[in-house]
């Protein structure tokens, strides 16, 4: 836990969240107080072109090409970015905030039409503080910032869901909202949840498989063409486990164990994961992208995929459950034999981090195609 603390001030300084009261309460039936609604130009409308990079070396763009019919929609919430002063952030739409919706929800807008509130969240700023106290985070922000999730997701269902289904995705932070808002929810709004994609954070199961444990209403999805469940993992490079301590990929617990479901696994080839990462990297708190190909300048695209680099399994070793992600780099070939994504601070790589920044990109791919896949099976069952 220390590490996050290491990371916060490393990179976002030392402002103060003592004293800062939250910014008043949002009204989701505005328009303001969302990041992405469909149908406008937000930062989920963004150019979500991929440059492909073959292992000769070989590029080509693929341009992203929405559904012309978009049957369902997805439920977004954004992880921790926030860089503003208080415990909890303002409802302004941030560099921060656009990026990180660029970069994790605008591809799923292929299939869906992507909702995501602005949401007073718990900044970076307050982790910063947090650790500094020794761990733990603020009762009073996280009420705050799940308070707002909870009102975004009723003004969701009242204005704009109709009776369709709804893919429920979020990252780190997000994911850990969502997960309380499942947690939570009446059985009537449960029915119109096609899956949930929680993706980042721990989500405990007994690892007997008995019954009970987070969200034990919901299991955790075994194929693609099922409906009504759950997708959750936590990424580490295969050769670099959660470590003892590690805040990922260890239960909490006692007898229980934390979800892995592989996309790769259930829509494609574990061993072809489908990864689509940012073409530079992803920002200052890790290595940025040189190149791609070897002597080439980076594509022009913001993203770039290299078919069979990335594999992605299940595992469970020394008591952690994970998503191992092993790099398939040939040194015969011009393409790059390595991938960034790891977190560092100081110009050391926090190993119980593992992958997280990169959680999503690694099979961002498999993930997009299985909401298509798990709403289709979702409309089935209801003969739609």
């Amino acid at each position: 836990m220390k590490h996050v603390f290491v990371l916060a001030l490393a990179l976002f300084g030392a402002a103060s969240a003592a004293g800062q009261e939250p910014a008043p309460a949002p009204d989701y039936t505005e328009d303001s107080s969302w990041l992405c609604r469909p149908d406008r130009i937000d930062a989920c409308a963004s150019d979500q072109s991929v440059t492909v990079v073959g292992a000769d070396g070989a590029t080509r763009v693929e341009p992203l090409v929405p559904d012309a019919d978009r049957q369902f929609d997805c439920f977004y919430v954004y992880p921790t970015v926030s860089l503003d002063p208080g415990a909890n952030s303002d409802m302004e739409a941030g560099a921060e905030e656009r990026r990180v919706a660029h970069a994790q929800a605008a591809r799923f807008r292929q299939h869906c039409r992507v909702f995501a509130p602005l949401y007073r969240q718990i900044t970076l700023t307050a982790l910063r503080e947090m650790m500094m106290r020794g761990g733990g985070r603020p009762p009073r922000a996280a009420a705050v910032a799940f308070g707002d999730v909870a009102a975004a997701w009723r003004a969701y269902l009242a204005q704009d869901n109709g009776g369709r289904g709804v893919v429920l995705i979020g990252h780190s932070q997000g994911s850990g909202m969502l997960k309380r808002l499942l947690e939570t929810m009446p059985a009537a709004q449960r029915e119109l949840v096609v899956a949930a994609h929680l993706i980042g954070t721990n989500v405990e199961r007994p690892a007997d498989g008995g019954a009970g444990g987070e969200i034990a209403w919901m299991p955790a999805c075994t194929r693609a063409d099922q409906a009504g469940c759950l997708v959750s993992y936590v990424a580490f490079r295969a050769d670099v486990p959660p470590p003892s301590g590690s805040r990922f990929g260890r239960a909490a617990g006692e007898g229980n164990a934390v979800v892995c479901v592989n996309p790769a696994a259930l829509v494609g080839d574990p061993a072809n994961a489908r990864a689509i990462f940012s073409t530079a990297g992803v920002g200052t708190s890790s290595r940025p992208m040189t190149e791609w190909v070897a002597g080439q300048p980076l594509p022009t695209t913001a993203f770039t995929a290299a078919p069979g680099l990335v594999s992605a399994r299940c595992a469970e070793r020394d008591g952690a459950q994970y998503l191992a992600v092993t790099v398939n780099g040939d040194p015969g070939d011009p393409r790059v034999d390595d991938i960034t994504g790891d977190v560092v601070a100081g110009g050391r790589r926090l190993d119980d981090w593992g992958l997280h920044l990169i959680d999503m990109p690694v099979v961002m791919g498999d993930l997009v195609a299985l909401t298509a896949r798990q709403h289709a099976a979702w409309a089935a069952a209801r003969g739609k």
